[in-house]
C-alpha cells in the first residue's frame, strides 16, 4: 500500500516551487495573497521567480528548490506554481529515498504529471493531480476548491469522484475494476517512454487528459502508448477532457477514443473534469480507485492522507 502524506490543515505552511516554465511575478504574488487570505503560511522557493527562457531556471536549481521543501519539516504541502514544460529535466536530481522518508502533499497537473507519477513509482508516495498556485484566484470555481480540500484535508475512506452537476461521466466499455490510478497529461506521459522514468501501468487504472494539442497529435500519442503496451498492461481507462484541442482531418477527440480505445475492451470512462478544464476534480495518483462502468462510477476506496 502506498505511503499517505499528512493531511493539510488551516495555518499549515505551503511551499511554492516553479518546476517547469516560468510564471510572471505579479501572478505569483496575487496567487500567494489568495493562499494567505485562506489562512495558510507560504514559503517561496529560491527560484520561483526565475526566468531562463523556456524553463524558469536550470534543472539542478529547480530540483534543489523542490528537495529543500521536501526536507523542511515545516512545509506540509508542495504546490507547483504552474506546469508548462521541462519538469522531466529535474528528475535525475531528486533523492527518492529522502522523498519517501519525508512524505507530504505534492500537487499539480499539466507537465507536473511527470513528477507526480515518478514520485509515486520511485518513492511509493500518493501524490495529487490537483490545483496549482496559478489556480488560487477569487474567481476559481467553488467545485475546484471543494474537490481539492476534501481530498487533501479529510480522512474520507471512500469518496466518489463526480463531475459538477449537469456534466455527466460517460462509460463506453463495461467493466468493474479496482487498482491504483496513474497518469495525467497525455503529452507528458508519452514523453516518459523510453526513459528511466517510463510509467508502469501494469495493474493500474490509466487516466489521460490534454490541452491545446491537435487531434493529429492526440492520435500520435495514443498510438505510441498502444504500441508501448501501456493500454495492454492497464486494467481500466479514464479519459479526461481535451481542452481547446483543434480538430485535424475532421476527426474529433471523441472519434479517436471510439476508434482507438474502445476496441481494446478495457473498462472505459470518459469526460472526467480534471486538470486543464475549467472544472478540476483532484485525483490522488497511486491511490486505489474503483472504476465501475456498469454503474458509471469512479470511487476512491481508501483514505489518501493521514494525521
Amino acid at each position: 500500500m502506498a505511503i499517505k502524506p499528512p493531511m493539510l490543515q488551516s495555518g499549515d505552511t505551503i511551499g511554492i516551487v516553479t518546476l517547469g516554465s516560468p510564471l510572471g511575478a505579479s501572478t505569483i504574488d496575487a496567487r500567494i495573497e489568495t493562499l494567505t487570505s485562506m489562512g495558510f503560511q507560504v514559503l517561496v522557493g529560491d527560484h520561483v521567480y526565475d526566468y531562463d527562457g523556456i524553463v524558469a531556471a536550470p534543472a539542478s536549481e529547480r530540483a534543489s528548490d523542490f528537495m529543500r521543501m521536501i526536507e523542511n519539516p515545516n512545509v506540509k504541502m508542495i504546490l507547483a506554481s504552474r506546469g508548462g514544460t521541462g519538469v522531466k529535466d529535474i528528475l535525475p536530481y531528486l533523492d527518492y529515498d529522502v522523498i519517501r522518508r519525508n512524505p507530504k502533499i505534492i500537487s499539480g497537473y499539466s507537465d507536473i504529471t511527470i513528477l507526480l507519477n515518478v514520485i509515486y513509482q520511485f518513492s511509493d508516495l500518493i501524490t495529487f493531480q490537483g490545483l496549482m498556485l496559478i489556480d488560487f484566484t477569487p474567481n476559481t470555481p467553488t467545485y475546484n476548491y471543494e474537490q481539492f480540500f476534501i481530498t487533501t484535508s479529510s480522512f474520507t475512506n471512500r469518496r466518489q469522484i463526480e463531475n459538477p452537476v449537469g456534466i455527466p461521466l460517460t462509460s463506453l466499455v463495461q467493466g468493474n475494476v479496482t487498482g491504483p490510478i496513474v497518469g495525467g497529461n497525455l503529452t507528458s506521459f508519452a514523453d516518459t517512454l523510453g526513459t528511466p522514468y517510463e510509467i508502469n501501468t501494469n495493474g493500474k487504472i490509466l487516466l489521460l487528459e490534454e490541452i491545446h494539442e491537435s487531434t493529429e497529435k492526440i492520435y500520435r500519442d495514443l498510438t505510441r502508448l498502444i504500441q508501448a503496451g501501456k493500454f495492454r498492461d492497464c486494467i481500466g481507462i479514464v479519459m479526461g477532457e481535451c481542452t481547446n484541442c483543434p480538430i485535424s482531418y475532421g476527426t474529433s477527440y471523441d472519434t479517436l477514443i471510439n476508434s482507438l480505445l474502445v476496441p481494446l475492451g478495457k473498462p472505459l470512462m470518459t469526460n472526467l473534469n480534471t486538470a486543464h478544464g475549467t472544472y478540476k476534480t483532484t485525483i490522488p495518483i497511486g491511490a486505489r480507485i474503483n472504476l465501475n462502468t456498469y454503474e458509471n462510477t469512479l470511487t476512491v476506496v481508501e483514505s489518501v492522507v493521514r494525521a
